[in-house]
């Protein structure tokens, strides 16, 4: 047999392997790396989206949280993976768009290293304050920002809270101060017992203490007002036109994933995300829900990084 035909049949013979495993996907557990801890909105989310994958096609998808460095060591983990389908990773605005510019360095590529696989969900963004706070629009936290710095301190436990913060600052041009936390939980309880004001929270993690009284909602991210939090302003309505920053989460496969499994998992999420039940739990949690191809996730996700690099890179924003 000639070099060439033996190569060809290699290919053919890796091929119909590639096909007959993904007919077969998934024959046992499969891991999903959440890259944040239990109990941020990233881990819920992916808890409910695992719960269903586990139910409708008769194997467990279970949740490994590997928090730390933004993220960026569950997804190096991810990353690093064998890319059978048996390991994926709920990705976010922040390990598959902005670490790559807020870090020195980053073990991974975002766009190199994984396979997309569905746009699961967005939200934007709340800014919240503890009750007592005085204010309730953003005018009057940059008032009080101005008046007695300290009184308008702001907790920021993630990568997308730093950056509202950041760009915040940039638009007001005052001079915002932020106390960087390692989760929602720490922040959120500092905030509502009264150690700083404020806080910058996605939707998800800070409707149930809002919906409680436990904290009071100044403005949302997103460009235009959301059902997630009805009658909240957006910050763009309050004096900074324009402003939005919204954060998303999707799910990956380490790069080199059969594109038979990838495109299965793209269904099966697909037809989840169409439920009514799904979407209406999904919204509960705080999310706009997503869907799409893999390849309109390849581009949005493209695209936020392109949108966000030479913003945090002019504005010289850093991780902590």
């Amino acid at each position: 047999m000639s070099c060439i035909r033996r190569i060809a049949a290699i290919a053919a013979a890796l091929a119909f392997t590639t096909v007959a495993a993904a007919q077969g996907y998934p024959n046992k557990p499969v891991r999903i790396i959440v890259a944040y801890p239990a109990g941020q909105g990233t881990d819920v989310a992916t808890r409910y989206i695992a719960d269903r994958l586990s139910k409708n096609l008769g194997q467990q998808f279970f949740i490994e949280n590997k928090a730390g460095a933004g993220g960026n060591i569950g997804t190096e983990a991810a990353a690093r993976a064998t890319p059978d389908g048996y390991t994926l990773t709920m990705g976010t605005n922040a390990t598959h768009a902005t670490n790559q510019f807020l870090y020195a360095t980053v073990p991974f590529d975002a766009e190199k290293d994984f396979e997309p696989i569905i746009l699961v969900g967005s939200f934007p963004m709340v800014i919240a304050a503890n009750p007592a706070f005085p204010g309730n629009s953003v005018a009057d936290i940059l008032a009080a920002a101005k008046a007695a710095p300290k009184s308008a301190d702001i907790a920021m436990p993630s990568t997308t809270a730093r950056i509202v913060l950041e760009f915040l600052k940039a638009q007001s041009k005052v001079d915002l101060t932020g106390i960087p936390y390692k989760g929602s939980a720490a922040a959120m309880t500092d905030v509502m017992g009264g150690q700083l004001p404020i806080t910058i929270d996605t939707v998800t993690a800070a409707r149930p203490q809002i919906a409680g009284g436990k904290l009071k909602p100044i403005a949302v991210t997103s460009q235009k007002a959301t059902d997630l939090l009805p009658g909240v302003k957006p910050v763009a309505e309050q004096g900074l036109p324009g402003f939005e920053v919204i954060a998303w989460n999707a799910l990956y496969a380490p790069k080199g994933t059969p594109r038979e499994i990838v495109q299965a998992l793209n269904a099966e999420i697909n037809k989840i995300l169409a439920d009514p039940e799904a979407r209406q739990k999904l919204k509960d949690l705080g999310f706009d829900v997503g869907g799409g191809t893999a390849q309109s996730l390849a581009d949005f996700g493209r695209g936020e990084r392109q949108k966000w690099g030479p913003l945090i890179t002019s504005a010289k924003i850093k991780a902590e």
